[in-house]
């Protein structure tokens, strides 16, 4: 089978860990970069990570598209996607416990002041800051798949009250679950973070909003490491000037790389990370690839496929 790695954004490094685990295990697999890709006709299989639009359109016998991140929202907006063409993305168990490492550390940074005890620090003060008790700070997930759940299982085992909001019921043991438009309220209404792990879709884009903002306790935190778009940007600096919310960790964006006068950079109450929260191995990816390639080629169902109507 003859793969194609499209993308439309350099992570040159990633890349070429990626291929060279890829070949390592698979020396025969004719593994192309775009846009050097042969003939169109000889493309099987498309690796895409922010693919430019219109082009997978060009490959009469393509079989499987692999997304190499968990969202697919950059290989739907395509619109000359070819139908009937199945779509998986990547799950890696390292993955999911580098974003479990991400929240863990943005959420006692917040519920223990360690981000205040830096600028006192700054000032050569010694003074105490009363951290609030784990157990009465209620943590909020927006999105409960794969890494909204074991997020959410993990804080809850640290003693953290834990709400999770999810498009459809869900039941986590420890976790107090809520579902729907109609109860995303009464979710917010406790939480004094939230962490946003949902995938991005045109019902879920913006949601992170001045309505959810003002939903939220006063002086609340925020974790964005789903996508920039789930982000209203100019409502999150509002929020952030009246005191409604209180600090936020910011991992994606609108545009990436952010650009360097974006206000985010020098605000004194944002932490901006460059979409690192969760890479992942290149080992594993390799594996994971190599085994949607072998199920397409042998008729076999495909693990991590996504639902095209639903957006993941």
């Amino acid at each position: 089978m003859t793969a194609l790695l499209l993308a439309n954004i350099d992570l040159e490094e990633l890349f070429a860990q990626l291929m060279a685990e890829l070949k390592k295990r698979k020396p025969n697999l004719d593994l192309r970069i775009w846009p050097e890709c042969g003939k169109p006709e000889e493309i099987e299989i498309v690796l895409a990570w922010c693919p430019p639009l219109g082009v997978m359109q060009r490959f009469p016998n393509l079989k499987l598209i692999i997304s190499l991140g968990t969202g697919v929202e950059g290989i739907l907006v395509d619109p000359d996607l070819p139908d009937g063409i199945p779509i998986v993305r990547l799950i890696s168990e390292n993955q999911t416990l580098e974003m479990v490492e991400y929240v863990t550390f943005a959420v006692l940074l917040f519920q223990r002041r360690f981000i205040e005890y830096q600028a006192l620090q700054r000032s050569r003060r010694w003074e105490y800051l009363p951290a609030q008790d784990a157990r009465s700070f209620t943590i909020g997930i927006l999105g409960m798949g794969n890494l909204g759940s074991t997020v959410a299982k993990k804080l809850a085992a640290m003693r953290f009250p834990v709400r999770g909001w999810s498009r459809t019921p869900k039941a986590i043991p420890g976790v107090e679950c809520f579902h729907g438009h109609e109860q995303f309220k009464l979710f917010l209404s406790k939480c004094r973070l939230i962490v946003c792990l949902l995938p991005l879709t045109p019902e879920t884009q913006g949601i992170l909003c001045h309505e959810t903002f003002s939903a939220l306790p006063t002086g609340a935190y925020l974790i964005n490491v789903g996508r920039g778009k789930h982000l209203v940007e100019a409502d999150l600096l509002s929020a952030l000037d009246s005191g409604q919310i209180a600090w936020a960790c910011l991992d994606v964006f609108h545009q990436e790389p952010l650009p360097k006068d974006d206000p985010f950079w020098s605000h004194p109450r944002i932490i901006v990370t460059p979409h690192i929260a969760a890479i992942g191995p290149a080992e594993e990816f390799a594996v994971s690839i190599l085994d949607a390639i072998n199920c397409s080629r042998e008729g076999r169902p495909l693990k991590n496929a996504i639902d095209r109507n639903r957006g993941y």
